[in-house]
């Protein structure tokens, strides 16, 4: 039996890997990442416990969408930030979630989400590029909505990827964790003069 051509890799390729390496039921899932969370818990450990249970809900919402991708965490100083990448690189985030240190809120967001369709016009953000929702409870989450954007996102990230060599799938990658972190805002009692 003769190996496949290089032109028929590349249709099997395009087929089965490229297009579908994220999304769900498809040949190159891998659940472990869902249940990589030990640096992601560390990090969510300052935060009360409704924020954490929302950030967590995100993520498993998200990881049941798109098992194969890749999970890139950020510990900064003004904010706890994950996203999913087809790769390992930020500027391939399709989709994010940001818990704010001093307000503890919750972003969904989409890292380019100035590109993507969002007819009931629900994304907040005005700059080049980031769209986000605020999420304040899990019952008031779009999340039949916002499929078609997350998909819509994906396959703009894939788009991105220039070098196809760069796509990996289902691993989960602390980037940064910054030494110094913002302190929650504190309310003050004390009344002004």
């Amino acid at each position: 039996m003769r190996a496949p051509s290089s032109r028929a890799k590349n249709s099997i390729f395009k087929r089965f890997v490229f297009p579908t390496s994220c999304i769900s039921n498809t040949f190159y899932s891998n659940p472990m990442s869902k249940e990589q969370t030990k640096d992601l818990l560390k990090f969510l450990k300052p935060f009360p416990d409704d924020v954490k249970e929302k950030a967590l809900w995100l993520r498993e919402f998200v990881w049941d969408l798109y098992p194969g991708c890749n999970e890139l965490i950020y510990d900064n100083y003004d904010a706890l930030a994950f996203g999913w990448s087809p790769t390992d690189r930020v500027g391939h985030t399709f989709c994010s979630i940001a818990v704010g240190r001093s307000s503890n809120n919750v972003h969904f967001g989409f890292y380019w989400g100035s590109q993507i369709a969002d007819p009931r016009k629900i994304l907040l953000g005005e700059g080049n590029q980031y769209r986000y929702i605020l999420v304040r409870k899990k019952d008031d989450f779009p999340s039949a909505y916002l499929r078609k954007p997350l998909k819509e996102a994906y396959r703009n990230s894939l788009a991105k990827v220039k070098d196809k060599k760069q796509i990996m799938r289902g691993a989960t990658i602390t980037k940064s964790v910054s030494a110094a972190k913002r302190s929650s805002r504190r309310v003050s009692t004390k009344k002004k003069k």
